[in-house]
């Protein structure tokens, strides 16, 4: 009889899972054997076993690179204390599952908002898990360039933007997060959003590490009026995650 291989990020991220829509006892295998939880893949507010009797289904990359509920709930948790303004406009520029976007909508009761997600693999299977849920979030299948540049704001209007591109090789197992070597890197998506929405109060929400190159942090933080490192306890193995808050056209601790 065969053994069953580990389920770990290197099997479901670049291994023969990858593309694959994985069965409920390969996500719970996954969480077990790198996490010893079998629920570690929670997503909009539910556990796998709840999510996937419901018609949720997920590929095997996004198993590893999703945000689960813990990490999603503390994002929408922490934007919520700066945020003061009625009906921001909240944008995920690379959506995935789309499980960010909902936590920072549940946060943010009288926000709307939009997910661009380019892999169409990926896009398809988060717009009908969405429909499954009825959840009010707006997946639309473009890169983020093209869906910033339809972007409409008033000049009053908050503009939040969640920002956690792929980290590809900004990863040092000893130096941390490079942030100028994300892909693309958020250097490049800043001056992105500097062309296209120039106008508006703007929020971005960087997805970060603890442990991040100095450097890059500072080159990162001088895009900004405003900026705040915080970094989650969220008892979880492995290293902390946490958000780089930068604002420009407003003070958030002085709103």
């Amino acid at each position: 009889m065969a053994s069953v291989p580990r389920h770990d990020r290197q099997f479901l991220l670049m291994g023969a899972k990858r593309n694959a829509v994985l069965e409920l006892q390969e996500i719970e295998r996954y969480g077990i054997d790198s996490y010893g939880d079998a629920d570690w893949v929670s997503i909009y507010g539910l556990r796998p076993a709840e999510w996937y009797t419901r018609g949720v289904r997920m590929l095997g990359r996004t198993a590893v690179e999703c945000t689960r509920d813990r990490l999603g709930d503390a994002i929408g948790r922490h934007v919520a204390t700066v945020v003061r303004q009625p009906s921001p406009l909240v944008v995920d520029l690379f959506a995935g599952s789309g499980n960010t976007l909902y936590w920072l909508l549940r946060h943010l009761p009288r926000a709307r908002g939009v997910g661009f997600e380019i892999d169409p693999m990926v896009f398809a299977l988060t717009r009908d898990n969405l429909a499954a849920l009825a959840l009010p979030v707006d997946i639309r299948n473009v890169d983020y360039v093209s869906g910033l540049a339809d972007v409409r704001v008033s000049a009053e209007q908050l503009l939040v933007v969640f920002i956690a591109p792929p980290w590809g090789e900004a990863l040092d197992p000893t130096s941390g997060l490079d942030l100028r070597r994300t892909t693309p890197s958020i250097t490049e998506i800043l001056d992105v959003i500097g062309r296209e929405i120039s106008a508006s109060p703007l929020l971005c929400v960087i997805q970060v590490l603890e442990r991040l190159v100095p450097g890059p942090l500072a080159e990162v933080r001088t895009r900004f009026d405003w900026s705040e490192l915080q970094i989650f306890h969220l008892n979880a193995p492995g290293e902390k995650l946490g958000v780089l808050l930068g604002a420009n056209g407003w003070n958030p601790r002085m709103a």
